[in-house]
């Protein structure tokens, strides 16, 4: 398989001639990263993890004059449907769905988002870069409300060329939920919270990967967004788990799980 990161947790993976993406987004002015239309419109299927406007709001501008269709559980599909999205083009899943995409299977999985805590609110909200992107800032306000999330958060287990891969929609885990363990790869998305080493250290515990993969740590959305330093994490794995490998990807390259 072929993983290639975009930027916030927008995932484009292959497989021989199959290809999916997840969480599309189409970053805001100042953003550190700039995919395009075209790297997005590379698949004929899209899968939502959740319907946060990161990773939603971009979707009915990509799918427009399209054949993509869109994966989604019921939240994000009525998003969509505000949206004007083509209902034809959306197929609702739920954990415990299986998935084919050509030699790609997809495992969908119930997951929970991480919850943003009051120092990181007041950080964000108390900043000079609330200023120099105001309209971002409006934007956003003006928008989040229509994006919801509704404890809807997906994971999905993807399979393809004897590999398997864990992709998770939030930095976060259901407690009540068996996860497969010895994954080949572990997408964590770390950004969301003001102490983000703590639950990804308890996730990779839990799933005992052979190799981590970082995404949405980037400033995708200035001023809502930051760039994260990985370098804490990075030192807390080389100290609890040292031969892990922790690959933290650059936008637009590929990386291959061999």
């Amino acid at each position: 398989m072929n993983i290639t990161w975009y930027g916030t947790a927008s995932l484009f993976i292959e497989s021989g001639n199959d290809r999916i993406l997840i969480d599309p987004f189409l970053p805001l002015r100042g953003a550190e990263n700039h995919p395009s239309l075209f790297d997005y419109r590379q698949s004929d299927s899209i899968l939502i993890t959740h319907g946060h406007i990161d990773h939603l709001g971009s979707v009915p501008q990509i799918i427009n004059d399209t054949d993509i269709t869109v994966y989604c559980s019921g939240t994000p599909a009525a998003t969509l449907e505000r949206k004007n999205a083509d209902c034809d083009m959306i197929t609702l899943i739920r954990p415990g769905d299986v998935l084919h995409f050509g030699e790609i299977t997809v495992t969908v999985m119930r997951g929970k988002h991480i919850r943003f805590d009051s120092p990181l609110i007041r950080r964000t909200l108390l900043n000079f870069r609330i200023l120099r992107y105001f309209p971002n800032f409006i934007q956003l306000l003006l928008k989040n409300g229509a994006f919801a999330e509704k404890n809807e958060t997906l994971i999905f287990q993807i399979e393809a060329g004897g590999k398997k891969i864990l992709v998770l929609g939030s930095l976060n885990l259901q407690e009540d939920t068996v996860y497969p363990q010895h994954v080949d790869m572990l997408v964590l998305p770390y950004q969301g919270a003001t102490d983000l080493v703590t639950p990804a250290l308890s996730i990779i515990e839990k799933i005992k990967p052979r190799t981590v993969l970082l995404d949405h740590f980037d400033d995708a959305f200035p001023p809502i967004s930051g760039h994260v330093d990985t370098r804490p994490l990075k030192k807390a794995l080389s100290e609890r788990f040292p031969s892990l490998p922790v690959v933290k990807p650059t936008a637009g390259k590929a990386v291959t799980l061999l």
